[in-house]
């Protein structure tokens, strides 16, 4: 008969010892991939381009003005909302929003940070979003309230690389 003599204990550490460092170099170079196009910018220094969006008009009309945005990945930007219509709408891009950071959205005494994915405005109401853009592609904008979408409150957002 034939005797071995196994440590288990040391083949367990070895073991654990190998899918650490796979971890580890896994996460590096998922790091390095996933760097936003804007790592190392200093954004303070940066000028902030503000852009205004109203959600329909006065007479009601069912569209954003403009419905086409365009912004360059890692610049910041401050998107200026008005809701001059006498009903409420929504400013829906999840996608967009998720691709983005967000520094803060304000509306009168209120100031929201963090994640975003749509912002009512009631009639008369007025909001601020301030972002940064994060990853390149183009995204849908659209009013939720049913039906809204369907006669026409839909836009695009596009985010280019930084040039």
């Amino acid at each position: 008969m034939i005797k071995f003599n196994f440590d288990f204990k040391l083949l367990f550490q070895q073991i654990f010892v190998g899918l650490g460092v796979l971890l580890i170099l896994i996460l590096g170079l998922n790091s390095i991939l996933m760097q936003p196009a804007f790592a190392g910018v200093d954004l303070s220094r940066q000028p902030t381009t503000e852009v205004t969006v109203s959600l329909s008009n006065e007479s009601g009309e069912l569209k954003f003005f403009p419905d086409h945005f365009q912004f360059e990945a890692g610049k910041p930007y401050k998107l200026i909302l008005k809701n001059p219509s006498p009903g409420k709408h929504y400013f829906t891009a999840k996608d967009f929003a998720d691709m983005s950071w967000t520094q803060k959205v304000e509306s009168g005494k209120l100031e929201v940070k963090g994640a975003i994915h749509d912002l009512e405005l009631k009639p008369g109401g007025e909001a601020t979003w301030v972002f940064v853009p994060i990853r390149t592609g183009t995204y849908s904008l659209r009013c939720s309230i049913p039906g809204h979408t369907e006669a026409g409150m839909k836009g695009e957002i596009i985010i280019t690389e930084n040039s």
